[in-house]
């Protein structure tokens, strides 16, 4: 069975990413690409659906694992375990920008003679594609290979395992001061075998790149640390050529253990990426998010009326749900899906996401094209044309649509954005007519998205409900964070959504309109919404102490899940999880920003 979602660790090529166990087992790894069909799926089912095992072997008495750490500022992981026998350190990593799907892991001895154990379950087609294995020997050395379809997975090293019932299983020993290094590289099997790779060369570059990467960030704060790692893990789920971004590299980990909320989140939804690019602007990283300027650019190209809340990491456009009935699921978390039903909802707050993100690019002093404006202009006119439309909002919500007060709000930035672009960058456009829309949507939503029975705004027109998308109202703009209607907000949100654990919840699932059974834990990302609000409106030791709490649940490795069940003290939903990570980063900017403020005073 798969270990509880914090013992993992991702290791990425900016291309796709591996979880690696603290057992020393990946158990979920998808080639070539982020969203591409898995080749070890054991973390949603069981070793059987794949999986690449390295660890100390039963003979080497009781293992230990001493230290489970990435090298500094990298996604270049070490794992040192102490065992009757002596010490052993695996490093694992994927190499970067060589163009090679490829994870490589290095076994070192550091003291003794330590027996290791290795086992290799390759199964293509998410667990479903048993492959043909066969050993070969060409120029690159020996190796296992393992083929199906457009499939090949090549296994090279000094220690190969053998064939064992559909898999291969073998054991080696390190000496102390050894290394013996394994690669197992994918590439299209109707092409020649990729040949060897340099293991001092190609760790070296990884670790430099990572680490170059992360001397850009900007420091501010006491979260300085935490913060540079929820930047690299954003980084690292950026697809290196298309500049996508994805929401988390893993699909189905459930967001209640045993339930149907399991969905695919391998692919790149505009919210989202707009959020990034935002919090990636703001420590320095313009470059990034010109990149996904462009891969916005490219995937909603076309006749607005096709606008998709997600695309994939290239921008296509067909991500069809489908349920794969032969994986159990993690924790039995039934059903496994793959593609996700969302990308044909519409979501009217996503134009505003994107609109206020592009505006704060130009405010960074990068310059609109002769696409990229257009572009942004025809988002306007489908906004437009869809006014009056309902829709299924931030949270996806599969029930019937309604009038969202957090996409009304969104609508009302969106053409905020677009008559600033006019007014203050001199842009062409419409911003007499953007006014006027925007205007006219301040109204509404004054009048029927707040309540004045409960003195909160609501989650939908009609209601006294609210949800925690409410804390983005300040964020962009339709009121101050100290507005009275906003203080009010947050009182009924402490109320209502607030858990015994003071986390908060997106709403509550029981009298929702999701579609849903009830039943789900708290989203991270609403919680660091929370600390936001409360840093910005004089709260700022309720602020702290929410904020230590939630980065207390990242795990070892400072990565963070979906969602966090305090009952149990477990992560659960897709890990690791930009939404997640990208709150944590805007929580820290609000508690620095409140922390300058007190000390000018």
């Amino acid at each position: 069975m798969a270990m509880p979602i914090e013992d993992y660790a991702l290791i990425s090529d900016l291309h796709t990413g591996a979880l690696v166990s603290r057992g020393g087992s990946v158990d979920w790894l998808c080639y070539p690409r982020f969203d591409s069909a898995s080749v070890f799926s054991a973390l949603l089912g069981n070793d059987n659906h794949g999986r690449w095992l390295v660890a100390p072997a039963h003979a080497a008495g009781v293992a230990e694992l001493v230290e489970w750490k990435y090298i500094d500022s990298t996604f270049v992981l070490q794992s040192r375990w102490r065992t009757e026998a002596g010490e052993v350190l695996v490093t694992d990593y994927m190499p970067i920008h060589d163009r090679r799907a490829s994870l490589a892991r290095r076994i070192e001895g550091i003291s003794g003679s330590v027996p290791m154990r290795q086992e290799l379950v390759v199964r293509f087609g998410y667990g479903e594609v048993l492959p043909w294995v066969r050993r070969t020997h060409e120029e690159g050395g020996p190796g296992i290979l393992a083929m199906a379809g457009p499939d090949a997975l090549l296994l090279r090293g000094t220690h190969l395992p053998r064939a064992a019932d559909h898999r291969h299983v073998g054991e080696f020993t390190v000496e102390a001061g050894e290394k013996v290094d394994l690669e197992l590289v994918w590439y299209p099997s109707h092409r020649p075998q990729p040949t060897p790779l340099d293991f001092d060369v190609t760790l070296q570059a990884t670790i430099d790149y990572w680490q170059g990467w992360a001397e850009s960030c900007e420091k501010q704060g006491e979260y300085d640390g935490i913060v540079k790692r929820s930047l690299l893990v954003l980084r690292a789920l950026t697809h290196e050529d298309t500049g996508g971004i994805v929401a988390a590299p893993t699909t189905s980990l459930p967001e209640a253990f045993g339930g149907e909320r399991n969905w695919d989140y391998r692919f790149c939804w505009l919210r989202d990426a707009a959020l990034t690019l935002e919090a990636m602007m703001t420590h320095g990283y313009e470059d990034e998010a010109s990149e996904w300027r462009n891969w916005l650019l490219r995937a909603v190209a076309g006749d607005p009326e096709d606008l998709q809340i997600m695309y994939s990491v290239s921008g296509e456009r067909n991500l069809p749900e489908k349920v794969l009935g032969h994986l159990p699921g993690y924790a039995d978390s039934a059903p496994v899906r793959i593609g996700n039903g969302a990308v044909t909802q519409y979501q009217a707050d996503v134009v505003g996401e994107v609109m206020v993100a592009l505006e704060k690019l130009r405010k960074r002093g990068v310059k609109e094209d002769e696409f990229s404006w257009p572009l942004q202009h025809a988002l306007l006119g489908f906004l437009e044309k869809h006014l009056s439309a309902k829709d299924h909002g931030i949270w996806e919500m599969r029930g019937e649509p309604a009038y969202f007060t957090h996409s009304r709000v969104m609508m009302w930035a969106a053409f905020d954005r677009g008559a600033r672009a006019v007014r203050e960058h001199g842009l062409k456009g419409e911003a007499d007519r953007w006014e006027q829309l925007r205007d006219e949507l301040r109204i509404e939503i004054l009048e029927q998205g707040f309540s004045r029975e409960v003195d909160s705004f609501t989650q939908y027109y009609g209601t006294t409900l609210v949800d925690a998308s409410l804390l983005q109202l300040p964020q962009v703009g339709f009121v101050d964070y100290d507005d009275p209607m906003m203080i009010g907000t947050v009182a009924r949100l402490e109320e209502e959504l607030l858990d015994e654990h003071g986390l908060l919840l997106r709403y509550r699932t029981e009298s929702s309109i999701d579609g849903l059974a009830p039943g789900e834990h708290p989203f991270l990302a609403c919680s660091f919404w929370l600390v936001e609000q409360y840093a910005h409106t004089g709260r700022l030791q309720d602020a702290k102490k929410l904020m230590d709490q939630l980065v207390g649940y990242a795990n070892q490795l400072g990565l963070l899940s979906e969602e966090y069940d305090a009952g149990n003290a477990r992560m659960a939903g897709n890990f690791p999880q930009a939404f997640s990570h990208l709150g944590l980063v805007r929580a820290a900017d609000a508690i620095h920003a409140a922390q300058q403020v007190s000390l000018a005073h």
